[in-house]
C-alpha cells in the first residue's frame, strides 16, 4: 500500500503521524512511504532520517495526497487537506467528530474512509489510541494550571504545592479516568491538596489504592461538584464519553462561586468541553477570562510536547497502521473488531453511532456498511 504524511498544519501542531522507526516497519513489510518535507522538523527528526528508514520525501501535502492510499496523520484534517481527500483514501487520524460538524460534513461529501484513533477499542473496553495521549495531557494540565495561576497570567497567585507554613492550592480534578489518573501524580507530586470526582466504584478503589491518604476521592454528582469548586484554585476537566459530546458539568453559573483568580483547565475541549464556558483556544493564544476566572482550553495540549508525544503515539498506533496497510482497510476492520470500532465514516455514511446521534446523521453500523 501507497502511506502518506503530510506534515501537520493546524496551530501549533508539530507531532507527525509517522516516525522513522514506523516508516521502517512499514517499508519492510513491502509498503512504499511518502513523507512531506520537514514533517518531522517540529520533533527533531531531518527528512533524511525519514529517508534512511525508506520513506520517499515530498515537497508539499498535494503530492502526499496524490501519491497516498491511505493518509496518516495526528490531527483532524483542516479544510484545506479534507479538500485533497478523495473517495479512494483511507485517512487514519485523531478525528473528535461528534463536536464538529463542518469537518463531519465535509468528511461525508468526500467519500473517504475515515478512521478515527480516539474510538479504537481493546480487548478491556478501553481506547488504546487515545490513551497516550491522554497521558500526556492529564500530566501537562497540572503544568499548564500552575502556569495560569501565577498573578501575570491572571490567576490568583497560588503556587501549587504552597511552601512551609503557606497552605499548598487545591486542584479539583473531574473524572478519574487516564487524564485524571496522570494529573494525579502530578499534582500529588507537586504537593497540592488533590479531589478527584468521579462516578465509578472501581475507579475510586483503584485511585485510593494508589495514592491513599494523599488525595480524597468524591462520588461525582452535581452537589458534589458545586461544593468542591468553591475552594479549588485549579479544576480539570478529564470527562469523556467516547466519540460523544463532553457533558458540561461546570456552568457559567458555577463560576460565581468560585474564588477570583482560579483556574479551568478543560482536557476535554477535543470533544467540545465539560465546563458551559469552554470554547476552544491554541497554544498560541491559550487562556481567555470569563467571570474573573481563568480559562486554558487548547484543543491538543500534546502538541506542546511534540515529540514526547509523537512516539507515545505512534506506539500505539503502528499496529493498526500495519494492520491497514497490510490487509487493506476494508479487510483489517473486518477481521478486528476492535479496529472497526475506529471506523466514524465510510464512503459517505456515518458508522459511529454517537457522532451520527450528535450531529443529526441517519446512522449506519460499520460492519453494515463494510457489507455494500
Amino acid at each position: 500500500m501507497k502511506v502518506g504524511v503530510p506534515k501537520e498544519i493546524k496551530n501549533h501542531e508539530y507531532r507527525v503521524g509517522l516516525v522513522p522507526a514506523s516508516v521502517r516497519e512499514l517499508t519492510q513489510h513491502g509498503h512504499e512511504v511518502f513523507v512531506q518535507s520537514t514533517a518531522g522538523h517540529g520533533i527533531g527528526v531531518d527528512d533524511s532520517e525519514f529517508e534512511v528508514a525508506g520513506a520517499r520525501i515530498l515537497p508539499d501535502a498535494e503530492q502526499v495526497f496524490e501519491s497516498a492510499e491511505m493518509i496518516v496523520k495526528v490531527k483532524e484534517p483542516q479544510a484545506v487537506e479534507r479538500a485533497m481527500l478523495k473517495e479512494h483514501h483511507t485517512l487514519f487520524t485523531y478525528l473528535h467528530l461528534a463536536p464538529d460538524a463542518p469537518q463531519t460534513e465535509e468528511l461525508v461529501n468526500g467519500g473517504a474512509c475515515c478512521i478515527a484513533y480516539e474510538t479504537v477499542t481493546d480487548d478491556a473496553g478501553q481506547l488504546p489510541l487515545l490513551a497516550p495521549m491522554s497521558e500526556v495531557a492529564g500530566r501537562l494540565s497540572i503544568q499548564a494550571g500552575a502556569w495560569c495561576l501565577e498573578k501575570a497570567h491572571g490567576g490568583s497567585g497560588v503556587l501549587l504545592g504552597g511552601v512551609p507554613g503557606v497552605e499548598p492550592a487545591n486542584v479539583v480534578i473531574i473524572g478519574g479516568g487516564t487524564v485524571g489518573f496522570n494529573a494525579c501524580q502530578m499534582a500529588v507530586g507537586l504537593g497540592a491538596n488533590v479531589a478527584v470526582l468521579d462516578r465509578s466504584a472501581k475507579v475510586m478503589r483503584f485511585l485510593d489504592a494508589i495514592f491513599a491518604s494523599r488525595i480524597e476521592t468524591v462520588f461525582s454528582n452535581a452537589d458534589a461538584i458545586e461544593r468542591h469548586i468553591r475552594t479549588a484554585d485549579l479544576v480539570i476537566g478529564g470527562v469523556l464519553i467516547p466519540g460523544a459530546s463532553a457533558p458540561k458539568l461546570v456552568t457559567r453559573e458555577h463560576l460565581g462561586l468560585m474564588r477570583k483568580g482560579s483556574v479551568l483547565v478543560d482536557v476535554a475541549i477535543d470533544q467540545g468541553g465539560c465546563f458551559e464556558t469552554s470554547k476552544a483556544t491554541t497554544h498560541a493564544e491559550p487562556t481567555y477570562i470569563v467571570d474573573d476566572i481563568v480559562h486554558y482550553c487548547v484543543a491538543n495540549m500534546p502538541g506542546a510536547v511534540p515529540r514526547t508525544s509523537a512516539f507515545a503515539l505512534n506506539n500505539a498506533t503502528l499496529p493498526f497502521t500495519l494492520a491497514l496497510a497490510d490487509k487493506g482497510a476494508k479487510q483489517a476492520m473486518l477481521d478486528d473488531p476492535h479496529l472497526l470500532e475506529g471506523l466514524n465514516v465510510y464512503h459517505g455514511k456515518v458508522t459511529y453511532k454517537d457522532v451520527a446521534d450528535d450531529l443529526g446523521y441517519d446512522y449506519v453500523p460499520a460492519r453494515e456498511a463494510l457489507a455494500n
